[in-house]
């Protein structure tokens, strides 16, 4: 099993950035696939989510508006489309993946996510 995120890097305030996490090695449509960020210091907050089968999206609340994602189901590819990106968006974002549960519940559950990737840098510069 794999996730692997790219597409971070440095990007100024109010810019934009696309996040991709390519999934293999399970059954892509039984999970909802998620993105969390993390600062050092801080727990994994919940950015999005979306479970291919449904098509529902979940959303934090503060990126609510400025945040979209997306799935490729023939690639196996869950994209994360920042726009208007803020100091406080930097941090590592990981995608993870969760076959129970409801993307609401494991935004504010990262702790039971099946399957993690290694993640990838974000940093938003005034």
């Amino acid at each position: 099993v794999q996730l692997v995120e790219s597409g971070g890097g440095l990007v100024q305030e109010g810019g934009s950035m696309r996040l991709s996490c390519a999934a293999s090695g399970f059954t892509f449509d039984d999970y909802e696939i998620g993105w969390f960020r993390q600062v050092p210091g801080k727990d994994h907050e919940g950015v999005s989510s979306m479970r291919s089968r449904l098509g529902h999206t979940y959303y934090g609340d503060s990126v609510k508006g400025r945040f979209t994602i997306s799935i490729n189901n023939a690639k196996n590819v869950v994209y994360l489309q920042m726009n208007n990106l803020k100091r406080e968006d930097s941090g590592t974002y990981h995608c993870a993946a969760h076959r129970h549960g409801t993307g609401a519940q494991f935004l504010r559950a990262p702790w039971s996510a099946d399957y993690w990737g290694k993640g990838t840098l974000v940093t938003v510069s005034s």
